[in-house]
């Protein structure tokens, strides 16, 4: 089975249709699927719901489908960098599951490991618990949670041979593990693709069983969300 693609959009071709849930990799600006981002948005598929930690900056990243009015909900734990998010939410342009980021995380992984719900202490006596079940365990309370899969996942990887297995580098890391594993589809955007068996095993980070297509981008922009600086 070939899962090389020679775009980013012959990759999501016949896969992103309108009304779908996209997991989405990455942390801020951190280990994005930049190009399957872009490609997302030329494709034209609309009334999206996004699972991601973030949506983006304006003008890049899921800023791109934010501007485009091809997201109807987001998933996210964290939206303090994107105005236009924040005017669509406040307008009610845009439904908003807000999440504790390690339980988002958690949900994902769940949800790629085909577990349906778990227990959480996190957001029990908050609004986070609203209308969930709440049990005791050991004389402490627990809300649960259910877990989460997408139709189709987006993710950012440093390194994949050709059997779809990645690696990911550092902090780029994130997300990307548990949204790849999330995605009954995954397509992998990767800097650099090596030949089956060139990896050592014991450095794959995602095996390829969770990976069906992938796409390489050598030379991404790799944006700094945030950049500052010592004053000379």
């Amino acid at each position: 089975m070939n899962k090389v693609y020679a775009s980013a959009a012959e990759a999501l071709a016949g896969v992103v249709k309108d009304g779908q849930t996209i997991a989405v990799g990455g942390f801020g600006l951190c280990g994005i699927p930049e190009a399957l981002i872009a490609a997302l948005r030329d494709s034209g598929a609309k009334q999206l719901t996004c699972i991601s930690n973030n949506a983006g900056v304006d003008g890049f990243g899921l800023g791109l489908l934010l501007a485009t009015r091809q997201i109807k909900k987001m998933i996210s734990s964290y939206v303090g960098e994107n105005k236009e998010f924040e005017r669509q939410y406040l307008a009610g342009e845009l439904e908003l599951d807000f999440t504790p980021q390690g339980t988002l995380a958690e949900k994902l992984r769940a949800g790629g490991s085909g577990i349906p719900a778990f227990f959480t202490k996190t957001g029990v006596g908050t609004i986070v618990a609203d209308g969930k079940e709440i049990r005791e365990f050991d004389g402490q309370q627990y809300v649960m949670e259910r877990s989460l899969t997408a139709d189709v996942a987006l993710v950012k990887a440093y390194k994949a041979d050709k059997a779809g297995n990645l690696v990911f580098r550092r902090t780029a890391r994130n997300f990307n593990p548990m949204c790849a594993m999330a995605g009954k589809i995954t397509v992998a955007e990767v800097e650099h693709i090596v030949e089956t068996g060139e990896l050592d095993p014991d450095e794959v980070h995602t095996p390829g069983i969770f990976v069906q297509r992938l796409v390489l981008n050598a030379t991404p922009e790799k944006r700094i969300e945030q950049r500052t600086v010592r004053a000379k």
